[in-house]
């Protein structure tokens, strides 16, 4: 088996550098992901929270478990179980972004470190423990560091192989550091279950077959265990039996081109700040451009002198330039008010990063130029810039039963909420089919539609008309009438029945007038009102 057969031999000066260079160290933060958000929103550490994503609980604060918050939760049942739970949503972006200044300490203390996952960091052991004098005096080190850095929780494993040293991490108790001796690897995993190394389906057939611990996965045969599961079976097999082949790689620390403004004294009014930022923006794309890239998004973090922090993700449809940077910052102090408007606490620093970068080669404009979008994007861009972020919008096409609630407007550059655009592919019962209406009611107006006595059209608790449709008014006033050439309908949309307070039912239908115009039309509330119409 390669270096694995290599270092499980018995003395030899082979054996002994395979060992040394397969000892891997660990760093474990538990519930980071949770621990980013509130140190981020400023929450206790005490207070139950809950992050969400796709509306199941992803990961859950020490105070929201020990209420019963567990991953895979509906938000609804874990509010239930814990009545004062704070819920949050999951970004992964940020719970990576807020990993790299732990990864900047990590690598001041000791070179070489490698991202397992956010929350999660290997570092070869040889070098490390030849500085500090050994192996437990390295992990004393690293709890110190991350100690200071505000991480007392951190936990820190040493084992052969970065799998073997993730779960001496994870069950290292209260010292917070575990050391499993050189060699005996396959004597410590051999008690845990199979389904911590294998994927689901893996371990229950491996359970069926009566091999229920890591132990009894390592003593079958390495050929039978090939023969049978394949390559990933026999990876499985190895690492359980203590032969991890894996060698930790170091990452390249990525460079800083970040753009960090303070301010001493704190600025209290926005044009202040914008004009104090514009000269480290046009620094930090200068510096972008000669390092032969363009920003697509930037990310910008205002601190106020209160310690609130303000952070947000911005997007553009071409590229960064350093005035849409300073309109970016302006926007984000500005919220709803006017551009020389006074904040309610004095800023004391900006910072804004490089979220998402491109070679300039991927954006290089044609021989001729890019024409009429150009233009489009040139106007687009100076119009937003005079009314102010949310002055031009695009239009995005999310899910609904109701045509309004499909419309999704969208910040010119900004990218439409996945959530919405993602929902657009769900079923949705009770929605209208192809082909849709051309005109859609951003505010469903009222109408009348009345029968051929005169009396207005309603529906009765099974659904059916009390009269067919004979006349109609698409401005609701009587002599606005005109006659019904056909109609088809009426279509009940059932919403949130299980709910009595939040329940809506309302029934649609089409309909053909003597002038030609074809409309959509829903009863809600007792009184009929114009949703679309076909043109």
């Amino acid at each position: 088996m390669g270096a694995a057969a290599v270092s499980a031999r018995p003395g030899g000066a082979a054996s002994g550098t395979a060992a040394a260079l397969g000892r891997t160290i660990v760093v474990w933060l538990p519930d980071w992901p949770v621990t980013a958000a509130m140190r981020a929103g400023g929450i206790a550490p005490d207070a139950p929270v809950a992050l969400i994503e796709h509306g199941l609980v992803y990961a859950s604060s020490a105070a929201a478990r020990s209420d019963g918050v567990m991953r895979g939760l509906k938000v609804r049942e874990a509010q239930a179980r814990c009545t004062g739970l704070t819920v949050l949503p999951y970004d992964p972006l940020h719970d990576a972004r807020s990993f790299e200044p732990v990864l900047a300490r990590l690598e001041q203390a000791t070179p070489g470190v490698q991202l397992i996952r956010p929350g999660t960091a290997a570092i070869r052991a040889r070098g490390p423990a030849r500085y500090y004098g050994g192996e437990e005096r390295t992990g004393a080190a690293l709890l110190t560091t991350l100690a200071e850095a505000g991480l007392a929780d951190a936990r820190v494993g040493v084992a052969d192989g970065p799998f073997a040293a993730e779960q001496a991490a994870r069950h290292s108790g209260p010292d917070r550091l575990r050391l499993v001796d050189a060699g005996g690897t396959a004597a410590f995993l051999a008690d845990f279950p199979v389904g911590i190394l294998v994927d689901d389906r893996l371990a229950v057939l491996l359970r069926r077959l009566g091999v229920h611990r890591l132990g009894d996965f390592a003593a079958l045969p390495a050929v039978d265990v090939q023969r049978r599961f394949g390559a990933i079976g026999a990876h499985a097999h190895s690492i359980a039996g203590g032969y991890d082949g894996r060698v930790v790689v170091a990452r390249t620390p990525p460079r800083d081109f970040d753009a960090v403004i303070e301010f001493e004294p704190p600025l209290d009014r926005i044009d202040q700040v914008t004009f104090g930022v514009r000269a480290a923006v046009d620094t930090f794309i200068d510096t972008l451009t000669q390092a032969k890239l363009v920003c697509t998004g930037v990310r910008i973090e205002v601190r106020a002198e209160s310690g609130e922090l303000s952070e947000r993700s911005w997007l553009h449809p071409r590229w960064f330039s350093a005035s849409d940077v300073v309109d970016r910052v302006r926007w984000q102090l500005q919220g709803g008010g006017s551009v020389d408007s006074g904040l309610n606490s004095a800023i004391a620093s900006v910072r804004v990063r490089p979220e998402r970068v491109d070679g300039t080669g991927n954006h290089e404009e044609g021989l001729w130029g890019s024409g009429p979008d150009e233009r489009v994007h040139h106007g687009l861009t100076r119009v937003q810039s005079m009314l102010g972020h949310e002055g031009v919008v695009t239009a995005v096409v999310g899910g609904g039963r109701l045509l309004a609630e499909r419309q999704i407007l969208v910040p010119w550059g900004d990218r439409a909420p996945e959530e919405r655009v993602r929902s657009a592919e769900r079923p949705w019962p009770g929605s209208l089919p192809e082909l849709a209406p051309s005109t859609v009611f951003r505010e469903p107006h009222p109408v009348s539609v009345l029968t051929e006595a005169g009396e207005p059209v309603a529906v009765d608790e099974r659904g059916m008309l009390t009269g067919a449709p004979h006349s109609f008014s698409a401005t609701a006033r009587p002599g606005d009438l005109h006659h019904v050439e056909a109609w088809a309908g009426p279509w009940p949309v059932v919403e949130r029945w299980w709910d009595a307070a939040a329940s809506r039912r309302v029934h649609r239908m089409q309909l053909v007038d003597d002038a030609g115009d074809a409309w959509l039309v829903m009863l809600d509330g007792g009184s009929w009102q114009a949703e679309a119409r076909y043109d």
